[in-house]
């Protein structure tokens, strides 16, 4: 079948969220085509190129969100942005689009300002309707008009806009919202809604693919909104995170706009994360942590499938197969040493860590700290790792064994790819017991590598971590270090139990979080959601004389070599004659296409893995790039 691949941000950019589960995905199942529709974030992103994309990849399609078209303010200030929106804005339209305009948009920011009654089940609410009945409204005007940009940032919106804010039932914040506040608002509200005028809705686009996958709700998923809307697609969501977490995380973190603004922003993207969860004929959260955030945002739990991100276990084969043989009886990484691996960021809370290594060295003495990691991009990240290095000189000061010896620190600050670390399964390795520290977390992939690494573990209790973990690991509450550095010492005063935890750790990640289980599921999913959605165009499934063809591509064509001549690999073992040729497909014998991941291509299908593409940065992401 055909897939409308849906990404923000992401695959097939180099720089792109998701990129590696998306690769993994296409190159996986090559028995479907997919085609790319990509938003890109910015145009250093789009300038970073992309990734080498498999022969699957049929065509792709781009558009940017972050161009000077979107109204934001670019050092003009309120009054030069003021001036953009009213002049200009509605010109060419006419009278009835005017007309239709405002009544979608009036709708729109009725569900934006106002909440639903008390009581009311997520999704169930009148404003639900109302917004959706809104958001469509003005996608068909986009399709009609080709874009709704000027629209967007007119008069008429930031009157309407001021209208809703000031209507009975809105809250005290939206209410006090001034005109700066309502300017700011509008022109967030344009970039979101931007996907609504792209030339993506027609039948040689996303009308002419059998399924849209959205790879994250949000901007991703609109697409696929309005391409079940006009052409009847199914929509799949997958979400690994929660969109709108991530956007209370990045307003609570400080934004330029005021608490007005915030409350409008976040309401917005709560109507949309609804809409696009109602619509959607199935959701696969990344875990159950995601799972919970969904049904709060109105996700029906009959529609949502959890499937766990899949991840490439075979980099971390050689230190797990190491730890299981050694066990208890000695491990290369010392005993003594805690190891941590990720993005050094405030969210990682690596001061609570080096306060509890302080209650660990008085129980181990002999215990050290590596971090491995480098600072997330930023000043704020820059400023918390000099913050951490000078605590931790304080706390740990150099130690020296001997009269002439080198003092050293118990508590080292290293980046993967020297001599002594060269890859991430070395850091891994480097030590007996992996420790996350964490106050915020989505689907932490640090931890799923340690357990493929067979290391035991320690973390917080945070996001998706008791769900991985499973009982194969000690967790802890989350900004805690006198409880942190209780596990720790439990662990490296037991390495029996340490060696039975990490083997545990190993054989739950094998049977749960490799890339071949996620393969699996997406492959069923994919074939149960087409069993349900009608033929929609009869061009492909009739032939030039009206009589039905079963499949849009002929099994033969799957086949090696042509398969109507005799040949050696096309005999049946009974008849080494050869008298009667029979297909590959209908032989036992037969060659095939792979149908599992994990079996080998046939050397004509087979593309080069491009470089970069499945490895993984030194500091992995707390919310996983899996």
């Amino acid at each position: 079948m055909r897939i409308g691949l849906l990404t923000d941000g992401g695959y097939p950019y180099a720089t792109g969220e998701s990129r590696l589960w998306c690769d993994r995905l296409v190159r996986g199942l090559p028995q479907h085509e997919f085609d790319l529709f990509a938003l890109s974030r910015s145009a250093h992103q789009e300038a970073q190129g992309w990734v080498q994309l498999p022969y699957q990849v049929s065509r792709v399609r781009t558009a940017p969100l972050w161009t000077p078209e979107d109204g934001t303010l670019r050092g003009s200030g309120e009054r030069g942005l003021l001036a953009r929106l009213v002049t200009g804005g509605e010109q060419s339209y006419g009278r009835r689009e005017r007309k239709r305009f405002t009544e979608h948009f009036t709708a729109l920011a009725t569900a934006v300002c106002t909440s639903d009654p008390a009581g009311t089940a997520p999704g169930e609410g009148p404003g639900t309707e109302l917004f959706g009945a809104g958001l469509h409204g003005l996608a068909e005007l986009a399709r009609e008009r080709g874009g709704l940009h000027l629209a967007l940032r007119s008069e008429t919106t930031v009157r309407i806009l001021e209208a809703a804010s000031r209507a009975h039932g809105t809250g005290r914040t939206v209410q006090s919202a001034g005109v700066p506040d309502l300017l700011a608002f509008a022109a967030e509200l344009e970039r979101a809604l931007r996907p609504l005028s792209l030339d993506w809705y027609d039948q040689e686009s996303l009308g002419a693919v059998d399924l849209c996958h959205a790879a994250s709700g949000g901007a991703a998923a609109l697409p696929g909104l309005l391409a079940k809307r006009f052409f009847g697609v199914p929509l799949l969501v997958t979400e690994h995170g929660v969109p709108l977490r991530a956007h209370y995380l990045a307003a609570a973190s400080g934004t330029p706009y005021g608490a007005p603004v915030r409350a409008l922003l976040a309401a917005f993207h709560g109507r949309l994360a609804t809409e696009i969860y109602r619509q959607a004929a199935l959701v696969t959260p990344g875990n159950t942590h995601v799972r919970r955030w969904q049904q709060r945002c109105g996700a029906d739990p009959a529609k949502q499938r959890t499937v766990y991100p899949g991840m490439a276990a075979e980099r971390f084969g050689p230190v797990g197969e190491d730890a299981e043989r050694l066990g208890a009886a000695g491990e290369a990484g010392g005993p003594d040493t805690l190891v941590w691996v990720g993005r050094i960021e405030p969210a990682k809370d690596l001061m609570a860590l080096l306060h509890a290594f302080a209650e660990v060295r008085r129980a181990r003495p002999a215990a050290r700290l590596r971090i491995f990691g480098a600072p997330a991009e930023g000043d704020e990240a820059t400023a918390y790792l000099a913050h951490c290095t000078a605590l931790a000189a304080q706390l740990f000061p150099d130690e020296a064994t001997g009269a002439h010896t080198e003092g050293r620190s118990p508590v080292t600050f290293e980046e993967i790819g020297g001599p002594e670390i060269p890859d991430l399964a070395e850091a891994y390795g480097a030590g007996g017991v992996v420790v996350l520290s964490s106050t915020v977390e989505g689907f932490p992939v640090s931890l799923v590598e340690a357990m493929f690494c067979g290391r035991a573990t320690v973390s917080t209790d945070v996001g998706a971590v008791v769900e991985i973990i499973g009982g194969t690991g000690l967790v802890v509450p989350p900004r805690n270090p006198r409880a942190l550095a209780d596990a720790c010492i439990a662990l490296l005063r037991d390495p029996e139990r340490r060696a039975r935890l990490g083997a545990a750790a190993r054989a739950r990640a094998l049977e749960l979080f490799t890339v071949e289980q996620n393969l699996a599921a997406f492959r069923g999913i994919y074939l149960e959601l087409m069993s349900h959605t009608p033929v929609r165009r009869e061009a492909d499934t009739v032939d030039a004389h009206g009589d039905p063809l079963p499949f849009a591509t002929p099994p033969e064509a799957r086949l090696l070599g042509h398969w109507t001549q005799p040949a050696s690999h096309l005999r049946p073992p009974e008849d080494p004659e050869g008298a009667a040729a029979v297909p590959g497909w209908a032989s036992a014998s037969g060659a095939r296409l792979p149908d599992r991941p994990g079996e080998p291509e046939p050397e004509h299908a087979r593309e080069p893995e491009p470089e970069g593409v499945c490895a993984v940065a030194a500091g992995p992401a707390g919310d996983g790039d899996a």
